[in-house]
C-alpha cells in the first residue's frame, strides 16, 4: 500500500514522467534500468546478476559491515569497481569482500572514484560493461552531495520543508 502512495503522489511532479510504476519484484525493476541504486539493510543480494542488463551501472549504499552483501558477488565480479574510500571500503564492506574472499575481484580491481574522474585509472571501457560504485560514506563528500541534492530539489519544486 505504501509503494502503491509513494507512486501517485510523485507521478508528475516537478520533473519526475508521469509514467512511474510499481515493479512486481526487484528483478522486474531492474530488468530495464540504466542505473540502480540499492541503499538496504540486506545481507544477502537484493536482486539477481541474471537480470542485469549490459552496461548498467549500480550504486550501493547498503552493506555496512563485512557480512552484509546487497549486491551479488557475480555482479561485482564482473564490474568495474570504483569506490569513496579505498581503505574504509575494505574495512567495512560485504559487498566487496565476499567477493573478494570469493576470488572474484582483488584489491587491484577497486579504484577510488577521484582516480578514474583524475585519468589515473580507466573508466568504463565499453558500453556494454557494467559498472559498481560502491559509497561507505565519506562526511565530506556526503556534506557537498546533500547540498546539491537540497539545491536540486529547490530548482525543480520537489521535496518538503520541514522546521526541526
Amino acid at each position: 500500500d505504501a509503494v502503491e502512495k509513494f507512486v501517485v503522489d510523485m507521478r508528475g511532479r516537478g520533473q519526475i514522467p508521469e509514467d512511474i510504476r510499481m515493479a512486481k519484484d526487484a528483478n522486474e525493476a531492474i530488468s530495464e534500468a540504466d542505473i540502480i541504486c540499492a541503499a538496504t539493510t540486506s545481507s544477502t543480494p537484493v536482486f539477481a546478476d541474471a537480470s542485469l542488463k549490459p552496461g548498467v551501472h549500480i550504486n550501493g549504499v547498503g552493506s555496512y559491515t563485512s557480512e552484509m552483501q546487497e549486491i551479488p558477488s557475480e555482479s561485482v565480479g564482473r564490474a568495474l569497481v570504483s569506490v569513496d574510500s579505498h581503505s574504509a571500503a575494505l574495512a567495512e564492506c560485504g559487498d566487496l569482500a565476499i567477493p573478494m574472499k570469493m576470488n572474484l575481484i582483488s584489491k587491484e580491481d577497486i579504484h577510488e572514484i577521484g582516480e578514474i574522474i583524475a585519468g589515473k585509472k580507466p573508466g568504463r571501457s565499453s558500453e556494454n560493461q557494467v559498472t559498481f560504485f560502491k559509497s561507505v560514506g565519506v562526511a565530506a563528500q556526503d556534506a557537498v552531495a546533500g547540498r546539491l541534492a537540497v539545491a536540486n530539489a529547490r530548482r525543480m519544486g520537489l521535496g518538503l520543508q520541514v522546521e526541526l
